[in-house]
């Protein structure tokens, strides 16, 4: 297996989502997705993409000088060599995030990454790809994601909640966060946020902070 990675780009942001968010953090966006959500915002990394040695992601990463990494894409996992990628900035000292969508085996990760993994509600289009194995291997250090596109996504992603006991694990510490987050553009905030208040569901509302600092589908952000 080649030493390396295709990689659409390597970019320092403000970390927009997830319990890291306003946190300076590198991202390395790997090119490629078997998925193909309807209301994905990074297509421009389904192709393409420049093929680096894993010696080069680590010194472009190291270039940025910030101790927070997120491993993310398309679909990350799908690439063998993102989790050699993942042991390696471990082993190079950064706090490392992954983002994954929960259609591929998140278990072969190293436990002290943190799993960032986005559950496909039915309004993806994608509902049918999630590895429902994978809520097994999530920990204390790791958090779900529901992107909502409406109320059909908001009470299918209420009763998954219900239903996998996952307001318990909140509790106790074996997750480290729920976000139910609107697609941009297209659920109004206050609509979601009233539902979350009436079925007092211990959820986190997300926005994508990104988008509100520099707007949506923008690259390199």
């Amino acid at each position: 297996m080649a030493d390396t990675l295709r990689v659409t780009e390597i970019f320092h942001s403000i970390q927009g989502e997830s319990t890291w968010a306003g946190l300076p953090c590198t991202f390395v966006r790997l090119t490629g997705c078997p998925l193909r959500c309807v209301w994905c915002d990074t297509e421009y990394a389904f192709y393409g993409g420049e093929k680096l040695a894993l010696d080069e992601i680590l010194r472009r990463v190291a270039d940025y000088g910030t101790p927070l990494v997120e491993i993310t894409g398309g679909e990350p996992l799908i690439h063998r060599n993102a989790f050699v990628l993942a042991n390696r900035l471990l082993e190079a000292g950064y706090t490392v995030l992954v983002e994954t969508s929960g259609a591929v085996d998140v278990s072969p990760l190293d436990p002290r990454v943190h799993k960032i993994m986005d559950l496909k509600c039915p309004g993806s289009g994608e509902v049918s790809r999630n590895l429902w194995s994978n809520l097994d291997h999530l920990t204390g250090r790791d958090e779900l994601k529901f992107v909502i596109a409406g109320r059909e996504d908001y009470e299918w992603a209420r009763d998954v909640v219900r239903r996998h006991g996952l307001v318990e694990r909140l509790e106790n510490g074996s997750l480290r966060a729920v976000h139910f987050s609107p697609v941009w553009d297209r659920l109004e905030l206050q609509r979601l946020a009233a539902w979350i208040l009436e079925d007092r569901l211990p959820v986190r509302m997300q926005l994508q902070l990104h988008k509100v600092i520099w707007g949506a589908n923008v690259p390199g952000v």
